[in-house]
């Protein structure tokens, strides 16, 4: 087989490490160079794209350290069983890779994950050394996210946070019989318990930093994990009470969902087709209520339907106001913040204005309009000065109301509006 050059492997690696979505960096520290020392800066926020193998400038350098892996888990492109091209970087590789992307302006950070080869130990001391080069022989100041493996020695899970502004350990699947069907090399125990070390090193990383002013930092954007959404028959129910128990129990910065994308030969045990891209989208509305809008679980999931499953047509928010009609309307000029936030089309930042809007004067329809990006939704579930939705909160016909308009597809696929 011919010796791969770095760009064959960039290729390579940079496609295989699409299915990742967990590469956000909100919450990490903010550091840059501007005293002279040190190459590479983060804002600590806003970084969350990844660099396309054809040759988009984008602010992550997303990359695989390896697509060989000596697991064979049925949902996943880079298994032991396919037949998809392997290639592998060295960590200094990885180093060069990162210090020139960003001498040319292309990146401000480095996503590194990898297939597990030789052993998990192996693999995750190779991953290590990238981060440590970077930041002790580099003095790299740029954003870290490391992909750790549960499997591996805690002191590597341990180091991997001292480097790391993020680390990540998938739970992949939902459901342990998920996992246990299709991914039986991976155990949910390990996992959980990875994520519980993590999360001891993180609370103490952060108690020495209140005692000890230069205490050192550790991975201080947090841990996150991602699941694989529709591989599986796991519900929309069951994803959603999954992810809650994981914030509550390992103190996770996010949840990332990931669509199953089908892969070239795959097993007979995994459906034909993807799920809709809009079972992911409404995934991600639904943990929103849930860390944002002070939804539990049991509210996101009241909103299901007979199989556990989120409608795809509306957001998971006015599903619930559709089924608990009784909650609504509610007086914009008295509710609680708590009660603005279950609003359908009231978003944080509108309540906040409504908030400290209705300090100075009472509010009319049109002054919500104002504060809001859309009205529409909002009217039948508010009252306020002048305005009040009378039988509108009611009507048998109310969601199809509060739809959008169709829209008929030209010949390229562009919509175009319905005649009226």
């Amino acid at each position: 087989m011919a010796r791969l050059d770095t760009q064959s492997k960039l290729g390579i690696l940079a496609d295989a490490a699409k299915y990742d979505a967990s590469c956000a960096s909100s919450g990490a520290k903010g550091r840059d160079s501007r005293s002279g020392t040190g190459m590479g800066s983060t804002t600590g926020t806003g970084i969350c794209h990844a660099y396309a193998p054809d040759g988009r400038c984008i602010s992550l350098l997303k990359i695989l350290l390896t697509n060989s892996c000596i697991f064979d888990c049925h949902y996943c492109i880079n298994r032991k069983s396919s037949n998809v091209r392997r290639a592998r970087f060295t960590p200094q590789e990885v180093v060069d890779l990162t210090l020139n992307f960003y001498k040319r302006n292309y990146i401000e950070g480095l996503f590194l994950s990898s297939g597990i080869i030789k052993s998990s130990n192996y693999t995750m001391e190779q991953l290590v050394e990238v981060a440590r080069c970077l930041r002790e022989d580099h003095d790299f100041r740029g954003y870290i996210h490391l992909k750790t493996i549960p499997d591996a020695d805690p002191e590597l899970i341990e180091a991997a946070g001292r480097h790391a502004d993020r680390v990540s350990i998938n739970v992949e699947l939902p459901t342990r019989a998920g996992l246990e069907q299709l991914a039986p090399e991976k155990d949910e125990d390990r996992i959980h318990g990875a994520m519980g070390e993590m999360k001891t090193h993180i609370l103490d990383a952060k108690d020495a930093r209140r005692r000890y002013r230069h205490a050192p930092r550790y991975a201080a954007g947090g841990q996150s994990t991602q699941m694989i959404v529709g591989a599986d028959g796991a519900s929309d129910g069951a994803i959603v009470t999954r992810a809650r128990g994981l914030y509550d129990n390992f103190g996770l910065r996010r949840v990332y969902y990931s669509a199953f994308s089908p892969i070239p030969d795959p097993s007979a045990v995994l459906p034909l087709k993807r799920p809709p891209l809009m079972r992911e989208h409404r995934l991600y509305q639904s943990d929103w209520l849930m860390r944002f809008y002070g939804f539990s679980p049991q509210e996101v999931i009241s909103a299901t339907d007979e199989q556990g499953m989120l409608p795809l047509d509306i957001d998971p928010k006015l599903a619930w106001a559709l089924k608990f009609r009784e909650s609504f309307p509610v007086d914009v000029n008295r509710a609680s913040k708590e009660q603005l936030l279950r609003v359908p089309g009231l978003g944080t930042k509108a309540v906040g204005r409504i908030l400290a809007s209705r300090r100075h004067r009472r509010l009319r329809l049109e002054d919500i309009a104002r504060l809001t990006v859309s009205v529409k939704k909002v009217r039948p579930f508010i009252t306020c000065e002048g305005w009040s939705p009378t039988l509108l909160t009611d009507r048998a016909d109310l969601k199809a109301l509060l739809l959008p308009p169709a829209a008929q597809l030209d010949l390229f696929g562009t919509p175009v509006p319905k005649a009226a």
